[in-house]
């Protein structure tokens, strides 16, 4: 009742005091772009979230997969785009945190958009090809640094969070892999599960159903605590690299300028969509994590980017990873 409550007074603050702009908003479609290919992490939660926000604002939210360079071209459209709320980004802490300090963009991460909503935040999974050499965490850990630069990990591309999550795992245990970029993350999963790559740093939403299906394996989850969607993954402190914690947190953007009467309705439909039991099971069976109501607004989306920025540039800026 609560989680309703909340994205209900969102949306009848808009009404009473934008006028007629969030009145008439939407006439028609709604264009969510997701800067990643179809069938990765944030496609699927995309496509689940739009289309229970079509439901609550009457019109259609299309789902368009603009892809590359580990996302900027995707939310570099999003940034240009109109800001009359008909262009909207989906987006996680790889595109809207990481890209800030790796890439040079035309755009910056945390100042040219309106934040929308924060949706859901989840763990890494450390996972191998099914049929490595190996048991556990600790026998990746020996494997990886006794053969340098021959042991391969699959990336979503230069810098995206499974990159980063190598070279943090890296940092942590003196390995050093030979990482392979993909255009994405279902890409460099089905490479993974062809046998292509030897391991990858994955979010749990792209990795639970292969598991599942014991196409790949799972050593940890980078996490303090266990996922209620695989309980049996042990976390990296129990598995033997304590404080290899990394959090993929998805969430949706507006361009810098879009109407706050505009935005404030599209927050109000995003956050109804959170409290339909069906999307939070969907998203709970994909090892995501729905944040409560009052950090799911568009001032507690701001705030966690902000003090993510602050944590995470001083570390990718000292690991060296720039892409020009």
């Amino acid at each position: 009742m609560r989680r309703r409550s909340i994205a209900s007074l969102i949306l009848a603050g808009c009404l009473a005091t934008g006028g007629a702009g969030a009145q008439t908003f939407p006439s028609r479609p709604i264009t969510l772009v997701v800067p990643f290919p179809a069938g990765g992490p944030t496609d699927t939660l995309g496509r689940i979230l739009a289309e229970r926000m079509g439901k609550t604002l009457g019109q259609t939210v299309l789902v368009d997969n603009t892809t590359g360079a580990a996302g900027t071209v995707g939310v570099g459209r999003v940034a240009r785009a109109a800001p009359d709320g008909y262009t909207i980004g989906i987006g996680h802490w790889s595109t809207h945190v990481v890209n800030g300090a790796a890439y040079p963009l035309n755009y910056h991460v945390l100042d040219d958009f309106e934040p929308l909503a924060q949706i859901a935040t989840n763990p890494q999974l450390v996972v191998a090809r099914r049929d490595a050499p190996i048991a556990d965490l600790k026998g990746m850990v020996a494997w990886t640094t006794a053969t340098p630069d021959t042991i391969t990990a699959a990336t979503a591309g230069v810098g995206a969070a499974s990159h980063v999550g190598g070279v943090y795992f890296e940092q942590k245990t003196g390995a050093k892999l030979r990482f392979v970029p993909y255009r994405g993350g279902a890409p460099a999963l089905q490479a993974l599960m062809a046998g292509q790559v030897d391991i990858m740093f994955d979010q749990a939403a792209n990795s639970i159903p292969q598991i599942r299906a014991e196409k790949i394996k799972a050593f940890a989850v980078t996490a303090k605590t266990r996922l209620r969607a695989m309980p049996d993954i042990p976390t990296v402190d129990e598995a033997g690299i304590p404080g290899l914690h990394i959090a993929i947190w998805h969430g949706l953007w507006a361009p810098k300028g879009t109407p706050k009467d505009v935005a404030a309705k599209l927050t109000a439909a995003i956050m109804e969509a959170l409290t339909d039991p069906k999307v939070r099971e969907r998203f709970e069976a994909l090892g995501q994590d729905i944040p409560e109501p009052a950090q799911q607004t568009p001032q507690a989306l701001r705030a966690h980017h902000e003090a993510e920025i602050k944590l995470w540039w001083p570390l990718i800026k000292a690991a060296g990873i720039r892409i020009e």
